[in-house]
């Protein structure tokens, strides 16, 4: 069992909790038992998974999953996986994964996506990320300046539903909305109409922006339709992830047929 802060496989766990060594080391982490139960049900491949002993009897089938599927498997000490982790009350396992995780997916036929620009929050990226898989969102695409895809909080945040749907960051989000062939939606809070106004049982894609400075104006004047969410006087804006949810909820009420009595 490793017990030693100055183990060189610790050193290099710890270095991924900063962004400038997740990309040296081309690996990110997963922490905590929901994501990488998640990251083992789709077969993820794992480099390293380190868990301590009372981890490993209280999840036996967990564990046998992921020495399976790592590389390498370590135990480590409560001490240990505390100092590794990025939480403050860790479970008790966390795993390594190699950065080659992107799965985009073409804009073919495609029913539902979204379109991220500039998001910086680790927060709202991953709860957009869970309420797009709860909603039927078939791809997503963020712009190369949000926050990465792989950021410790945004795997926490998605609550394992970041392996249930293609993402990829995009260097032109322009390019790929004009690549789109169905209904574009852009959220804008100058716009006269409101979302539960636009017809989401058509292709669509929906346009969300950064979480002060909104959509670009390049990005808002590719829409076929720009919505607002009405606000009471007084009241500026919405948390991006609780407008998404708005939205995304919208559509599929639309798309299941349901109306509003």
């Amino acid at each position: 069992m490793l017990t030693s802060l100055k183990n060189p496989l610790i050193k290099k766990i710890r270095k991924l909790h900063y962004r400038k060594h997740r990309k040296r080391q081309n690996c990110f982490l997963l922490e905590g038992t929901n994501v990488v139960e998640a990251a083992c049900e789709f077969k993820f491949p794992l480099e390293t998974v380190c868990y301590t002993p009372q981890w490993q009897q209280n999840h036996p089938d967990l564990s046998n999953q992921c020495e399976s599927l790592a590389q390498r498997v370590e135990l480590v000490s409560e001490e240990l996986l505390s100092a590794i982790a990025t939480t403050v009350n860790p479970d008790g396992i966390i795993a390594v994964a190699p950065s080659n995780w992107q799965r985009s997916r073409s804009l073919d036929n495609l029913q539902l996506g979204l379109i991220l620009e500039q998001l910086q929050d680790p927060g709202n990226m991953g709860t957009i990320i869970r309420t797009a898989v709860a909603t039927g969102v078939e791809g997503i695409w963020a712009s190369d300046h949000s926050v990465e895809w792989d950021h410790p909080k945004v795997l926490r945040a998605s609550a394992g539903a970041w392996f249930r749907v293609p993402m990829a960051v995009e260097t032109d989000l322009p390019s790929r909305v004009q690549q789109f062939s169905g209904q574009v939606v852009a959220t804008v809070p100058t716009a006269t109409k409101t979302y539960w106004e636009v017809d989401f049982r058509q292709p669509s894609l929906i346009l969300l922006g950064n979480e002060g400075a909104g959509l670009s104006t390049q990005l808002a004047h590719l829409a076929d339709e720009r919505v607002k969410i009405p606000l009471e006087d007084g009241v500026e804006s919405l948390n991006v992830a609780i407008a998404a949810s708005l939205i995304l909820y919208e559509a599929k009420r639309q798309r299941l047929g349901f109306s509003i009595s």
